[in-house]
């Protein structure tokens, strides 16, 4: 089971924060570091010092770090043109030494798009759909090939499709709870499909669908990786758990029934159950990024038990 770090900067983080986080990543063992793409605060947060774009603090990163995964769960397809993202991911997968990974999605979240001036347009899952096709289109073009595409939102001409990521293939996740579009898009172009925030009755159902449609679209349903998402807030007794979920402004018995929380054998407990689903990943969704103290405790007292250890 892999523990991966996932951050929500959109709350309240700057690029010192998200390296400090990242580096603890690194250090305490994880197999990544990921982040949300939002421009905008949700809920009661105060969102300050401002807004961090997902692709600049991932170039940033990929030259400050040397070992973690880096990547987006997940970069709103509204927020740039496809043949940009594939240059962006390409050059910052190249920084990293090939340690990229893209997780794409069609963008929700209405109110960031208009604080900020982005286009919200009502067809945003059949673009998504074109994105995949381009993205991956240009980046698996043969050196001294051109590239072309012409759907209908998109159309690419004589396209040199580079420059190329380091790595001979960029991992590309794709999530949701969707039932029958998005297994089918996973089906088609990802090599991982994360569902977030849901229960393990859920998971389950959804990565059953996933499974199927992997096998109707000619793939090994095991050619995917499947993994989730939950929120982490783990103490070494109750008494910092409460504190925890405190400083995140959630209640505790809500956190053990939605996201992984409790002790440290409560939250091994947990992740036993989601891996009985097929999951092998888990992006720990970290709200309070000044809390270090609490990868520490993770490093030392959970990822142990899932490693063997």
């Amino acid at each position: 089971m892999d523990l991966r770090i996932f951050t929500e900067p959109q709350q309240g983080a700057g690029y010192d924060t998200l390296l400090t986080v990242a580096k603890a990543t690194e250090d305490l063992g994880f197999d990544a570091f990921f982040r949300s793409d939002h421009y905008l605060r949700m809920g009661s947060a105060d969102g300050l010092p401002g807004p961090t774009d997902a692709w600049i603090t991932l170039a940033g990163l990929a030259r400050e770090t040397k070992r973690i995964r880096l990547g987006t769960l997940m970069t709103a397809g509204t927020f740039r043109l496809p043949g940009v993202l594939a240059i962006q991911v390409a050059q910052v997968d190249q920084m990293s030494g090939g340690r990229v990974e893209l997780g794409l999605g069609a963008g929700w979240f209405e109110e960031e798009h208009k604080a900020y001036g982005i286009p919200f347009p009502k067809e945003k899952f059949a673009r998504l759909e074109e994105q995949l096709a381009i993205v991956t289109g240009l980046w698996s073009t043969e050196v001294g090939h051109t590239f072309d595409y012409h759907g209908t939102y998109y159309q690419l001409s004589d396209s040199p499709a580079l420059p190329k990521p380091a790595q001979a293939k960029v991992p590309v996740l794709i999530g949701g709870h969707g039932a029958t579009r998005t297994p089918r898009l996973a089906a088609q172009y990802a090599d991982e499909f994360n569902i977030p925030f849901a229960s393990i009755e859920d998971s389950e159902r959804q990565f059953t669908r996933v499974k199927a449609a992997a096998e109707a679209a000619g793939r090994r349903a095991d050619d995917l990786v499947y993994s989730n998402a939950l929120v982490v807030c783990v103490g070494k007794d109750d008494a910092e758990v409460a504190r925890r979920a405190a400083a995140i402004g959630r209640e505790v018995e809500e956190l053990k029934a939605n996201g992984l929380a409790g002790s440290p054998a409560e939250v091994v407990e947990k992740i036993g159950k989601y891996e009985a689903t097929g999951s092998s990943r888990i992006y720990l969704q970290l709200l309070d990024l000044d809390d270090l103290d609490q990868l520490e405790l993770i490093s030392s007292r959970v990822l142990p038990q899932l490693n063997g250890a």
